[in-house]
């Protein structure tokens, strides 16, 4: 029988939605003063691949990346999700978002997302929120599974993505394992 270990420290990544830089630039704030300094932001890239958020949200809609430079312990995902869930909420007009606010991380293997929806692939952590492994690491880049969203699939975005674990895979001696209480 094995023993139960402490999780390594993974990088936090989250990925916005929204139509306004402006609004990028306000939950940015928010992000900087509850995790720390920002190590990447991507590029606003523009975002076709679905009309999903369309009706909420308007359109164009643009996708935005970051990342933070203090790791975090992979449980604490679930909180983040909800954290990110009361800013989309604060951020809302009439009743609609405005942003659409991703929270995952980043580990030597691949990439979780966190989530409010259940589905066979998705695992419950608490407080109504699931984890899915959105991407796997594998012979030098991530690679997609068959329930990966499209935009995830994408170069684009596993370049951006493969970019994000690079700098996690350089702060070495940050992801010792958490102690337990």
């Amino acid at each position: 029988m094995d023993k139960a270990r402490k999780p390594k420290a993974v990088k936090l990544i989250i990925g916005m939605l929204a139509k306004s830089q402006k609004l990028f630039d306000i939950a940015e704030e928010f992000f900087i003063k509850e995790f720390g300094p920002i190590d990447y932001k991507s590029l606003v890239i523009s975002f076709g691949y679905t009309d999903y958020y369309k009706k909420e949200m308007g359109s164009p809609l643009k996708r935005k990346f970051i990342s933070f430079k203090k790791t975090i312990s992979p449980e604490k995902i679930a909180k983040i999700k909800l954290l990110t869930n009361s800013i989309e909420e604060k951020l809302s007009a009439d009743k609609k978002r405005r942003i659409n606010i991703d929270p995952g991380y980043i580990s030597d293997s691949k990439l979780i997302l966190a989530t409010t929806k259940d589905y066979f692939h998705r695992i419950y952590l608490h407080h109504g929120i699931f984890a899915e492994v959105t991407l796997r690491w594998r012979k030098s880049s991530f690679e997609p599974f068959e329930w990966t969203y499209p935009d995830y699939r994408s170069k684009k975005y596993i370049d951006i993505l493969n970019h994000i674990r690079n700098l996690y895979m350089q702060v070495g001696n940050d992801l010792k394992p958490f102690p337990t209480h």
